[in-house]
């Protein structure tokens, strides 16, 4: 079996050999072998990269596109093994180079070149690979509770640098070994370089294990002017879409060490709050009067309470010997309780209320602007314009009814109380 260096002798030979019928001299002679040896390098370079990609990708490419399974597809589309064509022409020098040149100062420089241009397309074969499987794995339900993007990024990074790392031992001939060794003094700057990495590294480690935010949460940091939905988390930053369609950039660090509010919670419950009250005016407090109670009777949500009250209320004025001619003795009804009664029942009924949640009609403490009556149940719709409507239709009936029971609204007077004031004065 003939050896490397009985291989480039005979084809020198040989080129030598037909060089020498044009009766060159004989540096020229040289020369031009190396030129011819050059050009056929070459030649043979352009000829493996076009069988890499005219014939073996376009093969690879229809098989990928014909199969059912889309992670082929996925990696087409990255163009992993385009990129991954691109190593046939460098293969081609490189032992085209060991076999051709017999100046070992040429020979050194061509595989250097070579060795250096394959490490270059590993990389971005890799990267694209990497990038791939981010996508695959997006495809899953998973990656919306664990998304991997950081975690490749990270792997990027450790492969770019030990890369990195092997290119300049090759630039300068020297062992990688060597050159990892010597990193150990530069650590400090290393981590002052890639604080940034380093500190979203920790902290996406934390949001995954603890499940504190993922893609597609809701979450709010006024901080940084977001309040939307998570489309992206990466390395160093988190990509948050805005109600408002706008994208807001956080620092991945800032989820842990600041305030964020997260959504998930009422997403995933059985419903969305409604908390609001509605101020009443405390002069219109009164208690209710034999025809309010009768005409009460006839609301449908009422009915039922009425008498249950009327009875209670019956039996304990009596059994105290109650005196009904003042109604501040005993106990009565007021029209701002069976008005809260009205609305718990009602909301009780309504379709689009939870019951199996939180459902309560509770009176805050009285202020200045009246006395709150305040709302706090589910809706079972999440969908903001949806709860948005459920929640205006239940408070544009509270409204509308709010006069049946003699009460009033309060509100600060406006210019329109000022003329009617006037106009009754004068």
């Amino acid at each position: 079996m003939l050896s490397g260096g009985c291989i480039k002798k005979m084809i020198t030979e040989s080129i030598s050999n037909w060089i020498s019928i044009f009766n060159f001299e004989k540096n020229t002679q040289s020369l031009v072998t190396g030129v011819v040896v050059f050009i056929g390098i070459l030649l043979l370079a352009v000829i493996a990269n076009f069988i890499a990609k005219k014939i073996v990708l376009r093969i690879v490419e229809h098989f990928a596109v014909k199969t059912r399974s889309d992670w082929d597809d996925i990696l087409v589309e990255r163009g992993v093994f385009r990129r991954l064509s691109h190593l046939a022409p460098a293969l081609v020098i490189y032992y085209s180079g060991s076999l051709l040149f017999i100046n070992d100062q040429a020979e050194l420089i061509i595989h250097r070149l070579a060795q250096i241009y394959m490490l270059f397309v590993g990389i971005i074969t890799i990267d694209a690979f990497l990038n791939s499987v981010v996508d695959i794995y997006n495809k899953h339900d998973v990656s919306r509770k664990m998304p991997i993007k950081s975690i490749v990024q990270i792997v990027k990074v450790l492969i770019y640098s030990l890369i990195s790392i092997i290119i300049l031992s090759i630039i300068i001939g020297k062992s990688p070994a060597l050159m990892i060794g010597g990193l150990g003094a530069m650590t400090a700057v290393l981590i002052l370089v890639f604080k940034d990495p380093i500190m979203g590294l920790v902290a996406g480690i934390q949001l995954s294990a603890n499940k504190m935010v993922q893609i597609g949460d809701w979450i709010e940091m006024p901080d940084y002017g977001a309040d939307g939905d998570v489309i992206d988390i990466s390395l160093t930053t988190v990509k948050i879409q805005n109600f408002d369609k706008t994208i807001s950039t956080v620092p991945t660090a800032a989820l842990v060490s600041e305030g964020v509010k997260n959504w998930r919670g009422m997403s995933e419950s059985g419903g969305r709050r409604i908390k609001r009250a509605i101020n009443l005016d405390m002069t219109s407090v009164k208690f209710c009067t034999n025809e309010m109670l009768n005409k009460f009777k006839k609301f449908r949500y009422l009915s039922d309470y009425i008498e249950r009250k009327r009875r209670e209320l019956a039996e304990y004025n009596n059994k105290i010997n109650v005196d009904d001619s003042e109604l501040v003795n005993g106990r009565h009804m007021t029209n701002i309780g069976t008005f809260r009664s009205y609305l718990i029942s009602y909301l009780k009924d309504h379709p689009e209320i939870n019951n199996n949640l939180t459902l309560l009609v509770r009176q805050l403490d009285p202020g200045p602007n009246g006395i709150p009556i305040e709302i706090y149940v589910f809706s079972r719709d999440k969908v903001w314009d949806s709860y948005e409507s459920i929640q205006a239709d239940i408070f544009d009936h509270i409204l509308a009814i709010i006069p049946e029971f003699e009460l009033r609204v309060f509100q600060d007077p406006t210019g329109g109380d000022l003329r009617a004031l006037s106009k009754t004065n004068s």
